[in-house]
């Protein structure tokens, strides 16, 4: 989904919901050999942008979403995501009394693209990661190809996929079952300024 329209054809599509548990691979760009995406489509900066499952997300865990600038001289068709150049513009957490992953039952997701986001070509990455399994959280991922229009000049911080998590990092270690967590804080990297939690679907 962006900005009102609904586009198949621009997504990286998985081929299975197979999740990706190593996190130093190669898949956790945009999972394990997608099918090619046969176009790019065009998001004015400030419009909202999204994904709609093929499923719910049954799997309790966090969620969110990246951009990944595509490096000068490339395009998004053809840029396989390596370096530091991705940022997180939301994400989805836990509430609590009782406890539940704010994304558990949903079949779509969406945010904004930030309005000072540079203009040019982009990968807007998806994740869910499942944490059912104590010490072994399982990534659901997919990427999009997009062109940002009528950007500005925003410089956030911006790390590596794969690199930029640890299997052992607290948030993804937990055992959300016993005890069950009374707190439970999203990081890995933070979201950029101002968009620290995704809108409502």
């Amino acid at each position: 989904m962006a900005g009102g329209l609904s586009s198949n054809a621009a997504v990286r599509q998985p081929l299975n919901n197979t999740p990706v548990e190593a996190v130093n691979s190669q898949a956790m760009v945009c999972n394990n050999n997608p099918r090619a995406a046969s176009e790019t489509i065009t998001v004015a900066a400030g419009s909202t942008v999204g994904f709609k499952l093929d499923n719910t997300l049954y799997h309790q865990g966090p969620a969110a979403i990246y951009l990944g600038q595509v490096p000068s001289g490339q395009t998004a068709a053809g840029w396989n995501g390596a370096g530091s150049a991705w940022f997180k513009i939301a994400e989805w957490g836990a509430r609590f009394n009782p406890f539940q992953f704010t994304t558990q039952n949903l079949s779509q997701l969406s945010t904004t693209i930030p309005r000072n986001t540079p203009s040019g070509d982009y990968l807007l990455r998806i994740e869910q990661i499942g944490l059912h399994v104590a010490g072994k959280p399982q990534y659901y991922i997919s990427c999009a190809q997009i062109t940002v229009t009528g950007g500005g000049s925003g410089n956030p911080p911006r790390v590596s996929i794969p690199g930029y998590v640890s299997a052992s990092d607290p948030g993804l270690s937990v055992n959300i079952y016993d005890p069950v967590p009374t707190s439970y804080t999203v990081r890995f990297p933070d979201p950029v300024p101002g968009l620290d939690e995704g809108d409502p679907p």
